[in-house]
């Protein structure tokens, strides 16, 4: 594996270090020519992000570092796997991670397949440094309020499955804008049950009012706000 940027390592305290380093964003740059990574490390240097290089998208797959925060910088056309490939590979595989297309070779069909597909941008070589810091910048960002977004969904869907199934159905209801009457008729319980259950909820979503319990219910996967999912 050809790795031209390695991760900057400093001495103790080890742990605290690793963590520190684990939420920096990385900038992965993936390009066959050794002369356009060690310029796109330097300008990424420069302008305060981490990079890090690979020389084929095999390498960058066999780093296992894609969990980490940060954005990639993909050449298209490569011995091996190209950037496109790649792109549909970890659509593929559920991993969300905005990508920017730094080519010499690009098109216009490349380029549609590219921004449909998700890219940040696509930029043809060579890239006035501005431009691809913007897209850098734009990608980080992007992708840290991914990771917030995604953060919230996983503490809402914790909290999810501390319910019982009819504090769920009650709490489907509610996200449903039912009123407890009709909740209670609907489930054949009576109203004060319905209160009590949506108490339980409130207190187990750690929602403090009813708007706060909707805004976490539509934070849950589409397959999770359905009555019995689990």
């Amino acid at each position: 594996m050809r790795v031209d940027q390695p991760f900057v390592r400093r001495s103790a305290p080890l742990s605290a270090q690793r963590e520190r380093e684990e939420d920096q964003p990385l900038v992965m740059i993936v390009d066959d020519d050794a002369s356009i990574r060690e310029a796109l490390s330097e300008l990424i240097l420069s302008a305060g992000f981490q990079p890090v290089s690979f020389a084929s998208t095999r390498d960058l797959l066999d780093a296992d570092i894609l969990d980490r925060p940060g954005c990639l910088i993909l050449d298209v056309r490569m011995p091996g796997a190209s950037g496109l490939h790649l792109q549909s590979h970890l659509a593929e595989n559920g991993i969300a991670k905005p990508i920017i297309f730094l080519t010499g070779h690009g098109d216009i069909p490349m380029t549609v397949q590219a921004m449909k597909a998700g890219a940040v941008d696509f930029l043809t070589k060579p890239a006035r440094d501005q431009t691809l810091l913007d897209a850098v910048t734009a990608a980080i960002v992007m992708d840290g309020e991914r990771r917030a977004e995604a953060a919230i969904a996983n503490r809402n869907i914790e909290r999810l499955e501390t319910l019982t199934q009819r504090e769920r159905e009650v709490l489907h209801e509610v996200a449903r804008g039912r009123l407890n009457k009709q909740i209670a008729f609907d489930l054949g319980i009576s109203e004060v049950t319905v209160k009590l259950h949506r108490s339980n909820v409130m207190h187990k979503m750690e929602a403090a009012s009813i708007g706060e319990l909707i805004r976490a219910w539509e934070t849950l996967p589409a397959q999770m706000r359905q009555v019995g999912a689990r």
